[in-house]
Order: structure tokens, then sequence, then C-alpha cells
């Protein structure tokens, strides 16, 4: 295939993605839905791939929105935010305990109800580490297409459910104000924030920080304006443009699947995603009452999504990115700690017993009888 009619075709599936994306979420966001814009794209982008649509985004339009988000999450950070973090460290230690009985939890569900194997309901269990728990479950040999498609199912479910949910408990946050009329002063204050925002963005994503480019973006974002240095943000065009732009890559994932595993396994997921945020939602409202934290920022946080996703959401809920993307950088960095090490027992008891059983079923060793004397 000529390589002009290879751009042509992908420029063509991504203004059809765009504009699948663009009408789902303005259908919800100009209902003023929760989180409309991003949830709208999701199951509108998700539709059209299991119809069979070809939906993508390229990796550099996905990097790019990644860096816009990161920006105007960080600009949600106020001396307020940071006045609220001596409460976060108590926060992290009771996210850690609610991570290990959380996926325990999972994985007992998925082994007793639906005969998984330990290390598949392991990898399918971990919250927000898709990549590594198929990187680790193609190691091992576990069933890649099941996990991948629980995993997708609670990423897609989380999502765009989660913002109905929080309206109906009334746990959302007010509206911010209206952003000011620019000047020639904030255009230049604007200038320098994206500018000093990418460079922290690759520098996270050259280091391998988890969600590099949002968090690094985030966190240089986040210090200009909690420290009062900054007061510019983006407008909120390309706010919501990014929102579109997530979700289309959210819905995307379903792109080729397999519709008739999608049904068989579309129970699994969802009963695995309500024995998990069960067991978050518990632990997070106990958080909220211990620490005295908002309920939506905790629910948020424990919940077991995506980093990008689950910022976002904060984002777009008006609640507070900073303490949400904090705690889910945390459950990345916790689960690459910790499940190679919880694989290699598994692994390492499995192999135990297996040889234990290689042993039982060896026949037991005659005894050996001394050789008859022969006569003369």
């Amino acid at each position: 295939m000529p390589a002009a009619t290879s751009l042509r075709d992908r420029l063509i599936r991504l203004g059809e993605t765009l504009i699948i994306g663009s009408a789902g979420g303005a259908v919800l966001g100009l209902a003023h839905f929760p989180a409309g814009w991003l949830s709208g794209a999701i199951i509108a982008v998700a539709a059209a791939a299991l119809a069979k649509r070809p939906v993508h985004i390229p990796d550099l339009l996905a990097q790019s929105a990644f860096v816009v988000l990161g920006i105007s999450l960080g600009a949600s950070v106020t001396p307020e935010t940071v006045s609220r973090m001596s409460s976060w460290p108590a926060s992290l230690a009771i996210l850690a305990l609610a991570m290990a009985c959380g996926s325990a939890a999972v994985v007992f569900y998925l082994h007793r109800v639906h005969r998984w194997d330990v290390l598949s309901a392991l990898f399918a269990s971990a919250p927000g580490g898709l990549s590594q728990a198929l990187a680790l479950a193609a190691e091992t040999g576990a069933d890649l297409r099941s996990i991948a498609m629980v995993q997708s199912v609670r990423v897609l479910v989380l999502t765009a459910g989660l913002p109905l949910g929080l309206a109906g408990l009334g746990v959302i946050g007010a509206r911010p104000p209206a952003a000011s009329i620019a000047t020639a002063a904030s255009l230049a204050e604007l200038a320098a924030l994206v500018a000093v925002s990418a460079a922290g963005a690759m520098l996270a994503y050259r280091i391998r920080l988890p969600g590099g480019l949002i968090v690094g973006a985030m966190a240089v974002s986040g210090v200009l304006h909690g420290s009062g240095i900054v007061k510019a943000n983006l407008p909120p065009a390309l706010a919501i443009a990014s929102f579109v732009v997530l979700g289309s890559i959210i819905g995307a994932r379903f792109a080729g699947t397999d519709i008739w595993l999608l049904r068989r396994l579309t129970l699994v997921g969802f009963g695995a995603l309500l024995v998990g945020t069960a067991v978050a939602g518990i632990f997070a409202f106990a958080a909220a009452a211990l620490l005295a934290l908002p309920v939506g920022d905790v629910i948020v946080a424990y919940a077991p999504g995506a980093l990008e996703a689950m910022t976002t959401l904060a984002f777009a809920l008006h609640l507070d990115p900073a303490f949400v993307g904090t705690h889910h950088i945390t459950r990345l960095i916790f689960v690459s700690l910790i499940m190679p090490l919880v694989v290699h027992a598994i692994r390492r008891r499995r192999s135990g017993s297996l040889a234990g059983l290689k042993r039982e079923q060896q026949p037991e060793p005659r005894a050996l009888t001394p050789p008859r004397a022969r006569g003369p």
C-alpha cells in the first residue's frame, strides 16, 4: 500500500473516531451529565468499536491530550489543597490496606465462582496496573484475553458509571468560577506555563514515571498554581477536547473485540468490579470519616480504575485531582513492587506442590534381596 494512501486511511480513521467521540460527548456534556464529555465519548467510541468500526487515536494526539489534561489538572491546586496534604499519608496507608483486601476479594471471587486459575485471577484483580499485569501474564502463560477483557470492562464501567453514582450521593464538587478575560500578560504567563509543564511532562515520561505525561505536567502546573506564581490556565474548550480524546482512547480499547467473548466475560467483569468496588467503598467511607476528608475525593481516589481516567474524572467532577492523582500513582507503585513478589510466591508454591505430587506418584522402590548361593 502506498504511503500516501496509508496516511489518508489513518486520517479518515482519526476523523471518524473524533466525530463519534465528540458526538457522544456532546450528548451527555450538553445535557450536563456529570463528566458528560468524558463518559459520552467513552460509550460512543466503545459502541463503534464493537460495531467493527476502525476507531483509533494516534499516539501523538494521545500524548498531547495527556499534557493538556495535566496542565488543567494542576491548575486546580490551591493553597487550601496544600494545607490538606498533612492528612494524605494516613489516607495512603488506608489505601494500601484497601488494595490488599480488594485484590484478595476479587481473586477469591474469580477463583471460586468462575473457576479461574489463581494467577489469572490475580492479574485481573490488579487495580490500574493493566500493562504490567499483561506483561507478567504473558510470562506465566495466564489467559491474556480474559484478563484484558475483565480489566477493560472495569475501566469502561467505572469511568462511565461512577459520575452518576457520585451525583446520586451528592458528593460532586462545585463548578469553579468562569475564567477571566485573557490579557497580553496572562497570555505570556500561559505560554510560560505550557512550556514549563510540557518540559516536566517529558522528563517524567523519560524516567518512566507511571502516567508520566499527565503526572509530570500536573506536578509542574500544580506547584506553579499552588504557590501562587501562576494564575493563568488553558481555555475550557481545550480541556473538553482532551476529555473527548481520552474518552475515545478508552473506548477504542474494544476495537477488534470478539463479541461472543465479550458477552461471556461481561458478567465476570461486572462481578469482579462489584466485589472490588464494594471493598474499596467500605475503606473509602471509613477513611473519609476518620480523616475528615471529602467523601467524593476519597471514593475516586480509592476506586480501582486507571490513573489517567480517574484523575481526569476527578477534574471533570470538580473534585481534587491532586489528591486523587497522588493516590493512584501510589497505587501503581505499590502494584509494581508487590505483584511480582506475589506472582513469584504463587509460582514457587505451585512448583513445590507439583514436585510433591510427582514424588507421591512414583512407585516405592523394591527391597534388594541377596542373590542365592549357587551349589558346587
